[in-house]
């Protein structure tokens, strides 16, 4: 009998080792995301997220984004080829860089094309800059689980609008331009959305910088997204498969 038991046991074990690794498969994290010290239960959450998002699949087959950050400046992230336009219409300014090879930018002021080699470092870096933040202020739910995470759980809160949520950590290490930052990620224990974030410019602060809710998210494409952040917000926001003939012969994107 008491090797029957010891089938039962295993093949339990078995099953549920198995559960596990099909949950990871379908959203494995990035290389480089600290697995290691991040909760089980915050990666469980972080993988809801994802679902609740729209899906790793679709995520992944997203091409292309448009939006307005904070009506000051216009995107578009081309997430396949790593493309990047960023127009600052109090500059006459017009930037285009690829995340993935330096060497290709060009730049515009007043419609007149730079081509300064210095100009284009100057602003080529400005533009990765500027992606980095107004991205995440966009489309941080899908990245959880990014390169130089570290996530844990903290506790079950009301946000700032009374919702019940799942607070979770997320620290970095040698990512992005402000790796010291910290922010804590309410998600409504319902649907499973990001409903509000708290921004700690050093992850030793007790005191956030700001609180903003996450609201109004709609479907773009195949994904969910939200636009609204209190008395501010993102606009303008589109998802493409194939670009409009009005963005389709941009520098960079039209090549």
């Amino acid at each position: 009998m008491k090797y029957f038991f010891l089938v039962v046991i295993i093949l339990l074990n078995a099953c549920q080792a198995a559960n596990v690794q099909k949950v990871n498969l379908s959203n494995p994290p990035a290389e480089g995301f600290n697995t290691a010290n991040s909760d089980e239960k915050a990666i469980e959450i972080a993988d809801q997220v994802m679902e609740a998002m729209g899906g790793r699949t679709n995520w992944d087959a997203t091409r292309y984004i448009k939006w307005t950050f904070f009506g000051r400046r216009n995107l578009l992230w081309d997430k396949k080829e790593g493309n990047v336009m960023v127009d600052i219409p109090s500059d006459s300014l017009v930037i285009y860089i690829n995340l993935f090879d330096e060497n290709k930018i060009a730049l515009s002021k007043a419609n007149e094309a730079i081509t300064q080699q210095d100009s284009l470092v100057k602003y080529a870096a400005k533009a990765k800059s500027i992606w980095i933040n107004d991205a995440y202020w966009l489309v941080m739910p899908f990245k959880l689980k990014d390169s130089g995470v570290t996530l844990k759980y903290l506790s079950q809160e009301k946000t700032d609008d009374g919702i019940d949520a799942d607070v979770l950590q997320l620290t970095f290490e040698q990512v992005g331009d402000t790796p010291n930052n910290k922010y804590l990620v309410y998600v409504d224990q319902k649907d499973k959305l990001v409903k509000q974030w708290d921004f700690y410019r050093n992850a030793t602060d007790s005191i956030p910088a700001f609180s903003t809710p996450w609201t109004d998210y709609q479907t773009y494409g195949n994904i969910l997204l939200s636009s609204g952040r209190g008395q501010r917000g993102l606009s303008n926001i589109a998802v493409f498969d194939a670009l409009p003939d009005s963005l389709a012969t941009l520098p960079l994107f039209g090549q």
